[in-house]
């Protein structure tokens, strides 16, 4: 099956304030001025889903948000519901990335009812795994990442849009990145799970490469087999270092 196009998409974390919706202007006026041929998305802070949607309206840019809580509404202080995202312009959603999995506790059940949620609100899921540099090291990585794919992705999502990101935990922020042929090896194990767990309709859904993705090793890894797009963090903050990364899809 045809695989979609490829989807570029930077992972804010806990960065951003008003100033900074100057860079994504920046970003929009020049997607506007060569179009990207790729999909492209920016899921900043919570605070900023709405202004940043309104600033890119009509531009070609997607939305996302970083969790969501699996329930709608409820008393959970400080929480934000895949509702509220779509509400405030997202139409997709980071979920279980490495640094909830660690920071946070969370589970492989959790981040699947989290991609129910996603769902129900009309949002689509990008789900993370990911490996330790232990487990990297125990020759674990690819049997890890497979359970992860098995057990954060709910049977909901056959048929839907939806993404999975694979981020070996030791590459994020940290400036090292695996070889091409470990990203392949990982990437092709996913794509396996997926058709296992989802059928052949998953077929279609990319698997995004994250860790360290920059506009110098952009092109190399999207070029790797079965390298669907990228979740970038921090070279997403900046509009000239994500438009490098774009122009490498």
């Amino acid at each position: 099956m045809k695989q979609s196009v490829k989807l570029i998409a930077g992972n804010w974390k806990m960065n951003g304030l008003a100033a900074s919706l100057g860079e994504v202007e920046t970003l929009r006026e020049a997607l506007a001025a060569e179009p990207a041929a790729c999909r492209v998305a920016l899921c900043p802070p919570a605070t900023l889903v709405h202004r940043l949607a309104g600033a890119v309206a009509g531009g070609g840019i997607e939305v996302g948000g970083q969790d969501c809580r699996a329930e709608a509404s409820g008393a959970y202080t400080g929480g934000v519901s895949a509702e509220m995202l779509k509400d405030a312009g997202a139409t997709l959603v980071i979920l279980g990335h490495s640094e909830r999995r660690q920071e946070f506790g969370e589970s492989d059940l959790l981040v699947s009812s989290k991609a129910e949620a996603a769902l129900r609100a009309g949002l689509s899921p990008i789900v993370c795994v990911g490996e330790t540099l232990a487990q990297r090291e125990a020759g674990e990585a690819v049997e890890v990442v497979r359970r992860q794919v098995m057990n954060s992705l709910p049977l909901a999502l056959a048929g839907q849009a939806f993404a999975v990101a694979y981020e070996p935990v030791w590459a994020i922020g940290t400036g090292l990145t695996p070889t091409l042929e470990q990203i392949e090896e990982v990437h092709r194990a996913v794509r396996a799970a997926m058709i296992e767990r989802l059928g052949l309709a998953s077929a279609a859904a990319p698997i995004l490469y994250g860790g360290s993705v920059k506009p110098e090793n952009a092109r190399d890894i999207l070029a790797v087999p079965e390298v669907g797009g990228a979740l970038v963090g921090g070279a997403s903050l900046k509009a000239a270092d994500f438009l490098g990364i774009i122009r490498g899809a």
